[in-house]
């Protein structure tokens, strides 16, 4: 991508290593964009921390690092994973009745789920239990606690062996997207894009050359979603219609009522004191 400072401008670009953004990564390799762009692939935790010490540009931030670090921030317009309902991949497992939950295992590269978690489990239910961050590792996870909190590809083959498994399958599972919906009557944003404030001033013009190569990506894939999601399933243990249905399932929008659902869970986060209060979100001129 060209800016006003040539090849400097070349973006440093981060992507969720998780079968949620692949809908995102199918755009940029289909349309041509990914040779124009340095991509960093790894995991939410690690993006949020290069983002935020600025070894990233551009990238997904999970909304409590966004919301924790919103002045060095601008947010891409209409460019979010989330969901309006289930979201299948950010589940709370329990193996014991949720009433008598009274430890918690929250997955280590999670920031946005495992606070969600804990205001629904403090909050809506009136539970204090005792949390530890482990890695994501569900069987682990529950052989240390009554509950753990999983996100991603883990989380999705949860959901995934819990529908196979009927009522015959041992552990509770709360689709935490679903719970929120039932909470607030809004949807759940967990991530947005976002680049850094300074590098938007700097490269204008590159941030709009990502912006428009992520959401045209994405609109392609989108049509195209059962052969993204065939192509897929070879390197994975779901079938492609497990795929195209959660690719489906998941909210890539940034509208307003996503942005009053991300309002409505500052405001929650930060009575708690988990994060400052928002006093507005800036987006990216695009």
């Amino acid at each position: 991508m060209t800016g006003p400072a040539g090849a400097e401008a070349r973006p440093r670009v981060g992507h969720i290593q998780f079968l949620n953004c692949l809908p995102l990564y199918w755009g940029l390799v289909h349309s041509g964009a990914l040779l124009d762009i340095e991509l960093t692939k790894d995991a939410p935790d690690r993006l949020n921390e290069a983002l935020v010490a600025g070894d990233l540009d551009i990238g997904p931030i999970s909304l409590v690092e966004y919301l924790r670090h919103a002045d060095d921030l601008v947010v891409l317009p209409d460019l979010a994973v989330g969901s309006d309902g289930p979201v299948l991949s950010v589940v709370l497992s329990t193996a014991v009745p949720l009433a008598e939950v009274r430890t918690v295992a929250l997955g280590s590269t999670s920031r946005t789920s495992v606070l969600l978690a804990r205001m629904l489990l403090e909050e809506r239910h009136g539970l204090r239990p005792t949390y530890v961050t482990m890695p994501p590792d569900l069987p682990s996870m529950l052989r240390e606690a009554d509950a753990a909190v999983i996100i991603g590809d883990v989380a999705l083959r949860a959901t995934y062996d819990a529908e196979r498994g009927g009522e015959g399958h041992p552990l509770g599972l709360i689709d935490l997207g679903a719970a929120w919906r039932e909470w607030s009557g809004l949807p759940m944003v967990f991530a947005v894009w976002a680049a850094r404030r300074s590098f938007a001033q700097r490269h204008p013009g590159t941030v709009k050359e990502v912006h428009d190569a992520f959401r045209s990506g994405l609109d392609l894939a989108l049509r195209d979603v059962d052969q993204v999601a065939t192509r897929a399933a070879r390197f994975e243990v779901f079938d492609p219609a497990t795929l195209a249905r959660y690719f489906t399932t998941l909210d890539f929008r940034l509208g307003e009522r996503q942005q009053a659902g991300i309002r409505a869970f500052a405001d929650k986060a930060a009575r708690r004191g988990d994060v400052p209060p928002l006093r507005a979100m800036t987006f990216a001129e695009v």
